[in-house]
């Protein structure tokens, strides 16, 4: 698996394959068209369909820096740009994704485009709705992520315990075991 699914949200997770983004050289994880294909299937939004193209990276792309540019808003109170919302709802506008039922189970065959409109449509959900006052930023400096916190007392501070977190308090750990060693003689 090459991406990253640290939210358990469609919309998060792919504003998330741009890592590091505040930085001077974020990591893009979308620099092909196979990535982005790849991007779909380990997501498990869709099963089969087309390989993507240049277009759809482009598309994709721009979806996903208009849905953090709409997040950046309620997070950091950037200013609301209306090309934003106007990109996502007509991403969102469009056919999303089928589930079918199949003899073998549950099934999603679909295009690019289905796709980026089923992150558009999670997008609308999560933006419009009672979770965007849960949205908070990783706090590891290296990570940047955006996720919604459902933790008790809402005090969570990283995107994913089993990696940011594991990282930040193990650094705190070796740095604590290093501060309390007698020094040598």
């Amino acid at each position: 698996m090459v991406h990253r699914f640290p939210c358990d949200h469609p919309a998060l997770d792919f504003v998330g394959t741009l890592r590091g983004r505040r930085f001077d050289d974020p990591l893009e994880m979308l620099d092909t068209p196979a990535a982005l294909t790849a991007w779909f299937f380990e997501s498990r939004l869709v099963d089969a369909g087309p390989a993507s193209n240049s277009i759809d990276l482009a598309r994709a792309i721009a979806l996903r820096e208009a849905i953090y540019a709409l997040i950046a808003v309620r997070l950091f109170g950037d200013p609301q740009r209306d090309s934003d919302v106007v990109l996502l709802n007509d991403h969102a506008r469009l056919a999303p994704v089928v589930p079918q039922l199949t003899p073998a189970g549950r099934h999603v065959e679909a295009t690019p485009e289905q796709v980026l409109a089923t992150v558009a449509r999670a997008a609308v959900d999560l933006l419009g709705g009672p979770d965007v006052t849960l949205l908070k930023e990783c706090q590891r400096p290296e990570c940047n992520q955006v996720f919604i916190d459902r933790s008790r007392g809402f005090r969570r501070e990283w995107c994913s315990m089993t990696t940011c977190g594991n990282k930040v308090k193990g650094a705190t750990y070796r740095a604590r075991q290093r501060g309390n060693m007698a020094p040598a003689n």
